[in-house]
């Protein structure tokens, strides 16, 4: 499925009755600004849904943190968008946080208040991660959100019947508007590297590269990734006929995906032309579809307030693993305490006609070992 181009044709429709977001902003939110400062932040106290109808809603997007001018601009236009932003942001963090679940930076930062916090600083592949994921977010949120009728501009997706679909199949059901989720994303979430300023070849030129293409492989991951789903008619079950329409592929499948991106991420550096090129040139060239990165990782063994690291003391390990959740890899050679815990587990399930099942409560004492 070939990637939909740049934003156009596709123009906001102003109801004369705009919603009123119920934002709740946490005190501690002059901080965030100051370190996070970015459309993520919506994720940490995201908008509401709307209750109520107000004309001329305008100011509500003067009140949401973290948003650049441009961003700010869609959000007076698309309003209603707002609400699937912070629940694209959302998802990719929790999707962060469960792909690094085993690392030792898992996602989390010295102020959680700040989402990733000052690790953003620095362009290592776990940004290039963030940026790719927190795209992918948007992506998904919005195109699910066409197909439920949640959003005047869009509705089901257009997307052309397959070639290889067989005849007698029916295409038309109510897909997933991938085609609108992706070129959304694209103009909200690469506002703010669009309006950096920076010198020709200068190391912020360069992040903005970086971001701007990891940017772009999350989007990649989630349009790409969808595919034809179909539903079976007929009497009994016999599937006489068959409805199709285009699908997201589950969010996890696009985490592992972008998890083997950020495994093979290339190392760049900025160019006089104020591009960027591999460091090792023997290495084939980035694909939109590859992560990229221009900084290299810093420790997360220990705390470290000026990059953010939480480092890894106290966090559990696994005394027989030899990766990364592995006790000498994750707690850097610091050694780890053994200590016993109680789990209550569901057992001994039984199904009881009808219809439901029953279940016992076991206990057992395990061993369990934590970083010093």
């Amino acid at each position: 499925m070939p990637v939909p181009g740049h934003w156009g044709g596709l123009r906001p429709t102003m109801p004369g009755l705009l919603l009123l977001f119920m934002v709740a902003l946490l005190s501690s939110w002059a901080q965030l600004l100051t370190e996070a400062n970015s459309w993520w932040s919506l994720a940490m106290n995201p908008v509401q849904r709307p209750e109520m109808f107000i004309i001329g809603a305008q100011p509500v997007c003067s009140q949401l943190p973290g948003l650049s001018p441009g961003q700010r601009k869609l959000c007076q236009l698309y309003q209603e968008h707002m609400v699937y932003i912070a629940e694209g942001a959302k998802t990719g963090i929790r999707e962060c946080q469960h792909q690094f679940r085993h690392r030792r930076w898992n996602c989390s930062t010295v102020n959680n208040t700040s989402v990733f916090g000052r690790v953003m600083q620095i362009g290592s592949r776990e940004t290039a991660f963030t940026y790719a994921v927190s795209a992918a977010g948007v992506v998904n949120a919005i195109s699910r959100a066409c197909r439920e009728g949640e959003l005047s501009t869009c509705g089901c997706s257009r997307t052309a019947r397959p070639k290889d679909l067989p005849r007698d199949w029916l295409w038309g059901g109510c897909g997933d508007n991938v085609e609108y989720g992706y070129r959304f994303a694209k103009e909200f979430v690469d506002a703010r590297e669009r309006e950096k300023n920076y010198a020709k070849g200068s190391e912020e030129q360069g992040r903005v590269l970086m971001n701007l293409q990891n940017n772009e492989a999350g989007r990649r991951a989630v349009y790409k990734m969808a595919d034809v789903a179909c539903k079976c008619h007929g009497v009994s079950g016999s599937c006489s006929l068959k409805t199709c329409w285009l699908q997201l592929a589950e969010f996890r499948k696009v985490g592992d995906q972008l998890k083997e991106k950020y495994d093979s991420a290339a190392a760049m550096r900025v160019t006089r032309k104020g591009k960027l090129e591999l460091v090792n040139s023997r290495f084939n060239p980035p694909t939109p579809e590859d992560l990229v990165y221009v900084d290299p990782s810093p420790d997360y063994c220990l705390r470290n307030e000026t990059t953010g690291s939480l480092g890894t003391q106290g966090r559990l390990c696994n005394k027989t693993s030899e990766g990364m959740d592995g006790c000498e890899l994750m707690c850097c050679g610091r050694g780890y305490d053994q200590f016993k815990s109680i789990q209550v587990e569901r057992c001994h399930c039984r199904f009881h006609w009808c219809c439901f099942v029953r279940c016992k409560k076991c206990t057992e004492v395990v061993d369990q070992y934590i970083c010093k």
